[in-house]
């Protein structure tokens, strides 16, 4: 892989940019160009990727940042958003780590008013399954969501974690996650809210999930999320509820767990 030149890099990407209302002809000059900088050196991608069983270039981030750059200045004009969408749908269908990153990428910059962002990005969530590559596509297409329209983005979480569509709690779980990473996004009691039946039900094929959504919690309002679990693990009749928090509260900061462990002793007082 030769050294990334930084002015060259630029004007790479610029002239990438270029083929943007031409999907064809951007997919083959995109695979140029990562070929260009793949790293045979490297036998796996970057700690900083997903891990994925996807094909991958291996490409330094630095580049695939700089795609973005360019791609950012297109997709986020309202008037592109047919075209950004059809970039995104051949980005997709490529299958490579690097294509449906930037495919993700494009989503999260469309106007979040567009009805087809959200059909692509549920069905893009159901033809994968790879936890970090899933959180990634979440994370990237809504951030635009998470910034102009928040009611928006709390209506489509509160949809995905509708009691009869257990197959889509993971994505409202990891956009739930998402939205407490970004600091522009502080509504808290909404999130909270949105969760809660989810989290009573504890399901024992989510306890991953739910491990990382408290310790988000806790990391952003510790207060409100103790008082969140008090309220749960003292009320719930649910016996997974108890199992599952059981299970997960060895990972918890001490001070949680020390918590989450009187929380679950003040139940059986309280009978």
């Amino acid at each position: 892989m030769p050294a990334v030149d930084l002015a060259r890099l630029r004007k790479q990407a610029a002239r990438l940019a270029d083929f943007f209302f031409i999907p064809d002809e951007f997919i083959k000059h995109l695979h140029e160009m990562l070929d260009f900088y793949v790293n045979y050196t490297v036998r796996n991608p970057s700690a900083n990727a997903p891990r994925v069983n996807l094909q991958s270039y291996r490409t330094p981030s630095v580049v695939v940042k700089q795609i973005e750059l360019e791609l950012s200045r297109l997709a986020e004009k309202n008037e592109n958003a047919d075209a950004a969408l059809d970039l995104a749908d051949h980005l997709w269908d490529e299958a490579y780590l690097e294509t449906r990153l930037l495919a993700a990428y494009l989503l999260g910059h469309i106007p979040p008013q567009e009805e087809r962002l959200l059909t692509r990005l549920t069905a893009w969530t159901q033809q994968i399954h790879e936890v970090d590559l899933r959180a990634e596509l979440l994370n990237s297409s809504l951030s635009r969501m998470r910034k102009e329209a928040p009611d928006q983005f709390l209506d489509l979480i509160g949809e995905w974690l509708k009691p009869n569509r257990s197959q889509l709690w993971p994505n409202g779980i990891q956009a739930v996650i998402s939205a407490l990473s970004d600091p522009e996004f502080t509504n808290l009691p909404p999130l909270l809210q949105a969760v809660e039946s989810i989290v009573v039900a504890a399901p024992s094929k989510l306890q991953r999930e739910l491990e990382e959504l408290i310790l988000a919690f806790y990391k952003v309002s510790p207060t409100e999320t103790s008082y969140f679990l008090r309220q749960i693990l003292i009320t719930s009749d649910n016996p997974m509820t108890i199992i599952t928090f059981r299970r997960i509260s060895p990972s918890f900061p001490t001070e949680l767990k020390e918590e989450v462990r009187e929380f679950i002793k003040g139940k059986h007082f309280s009978k």
